[in-house]
C-alpha cells in the first residue's frame, strides 16, 4: 500500500504534547503499530501548533486508528483523526514567495 494512505492527520491536540507521547498515545491502541509520529512545531516560537501526523504500518491499520481515535478526549481535548492528504503548492504559501500585504511598486505611479 502507498504510505499516503497510512499517514494521518492528528488536529487539535493539546500544547502540551510531545512527538513521544503522541507515538505512545496510538501505538497503546490494540491492533495498531506506530512506525513514526511528528508533533508540528511553529519555526518561530518554537512551540507546537496544536496537530501532528502519525504513521501506521499499513492502511487498514490507519482506517482503524481513525475508528477508534477520532473525536476522543485526550488532555481535556477532542482530537480530529483523518487520512492526511498531500502538501501543495498552495499549502507553502508562508515558504517563500508572495506574503500578500504592501508590495513597493517599480516605475512610475500611477493616479
Amino acid at each position: 500500500m502507498r504510505e499516503e494512505n497510512n499517514k494521518l492527520f492528528v488536529g487539535n491536540l493539546s500544547y502540551n504534547i510531545t512527538d513521544d507521547q503522541l507515538f505512545d498515545l496510538f501505538n497503546s491502541q490494540e491492533g495498531l503499530e506506530v512506525t513514526d509520529s511528528k508533533v508540528i512545531i511553529d519555526r518561530m516560537t518554537g512551540k507546537p501548533r496544536g496537530f501532528g501526523f502519525v504513521t501506521l504500518k499499513s492502511g487498514e491499520m490507519a482506517n482503524k486508528a481513525i475508528e477508534l481515535m477520532n473525536n476522543k478526549e485526550v488532555d481535556g481535548r477532542n482530537i480530529i483523526v483523518n487520512i492526511s492528504r498531500p502538501q501543495t503548492d498552495s499549502d507553502n504559501r508562508f515558504q517563500g514567495g508572495n506574503r500578500g500585504g504592501y508590495q513597493k511598486q517599480s516605475g512610475s505611479r500611477r493616479y
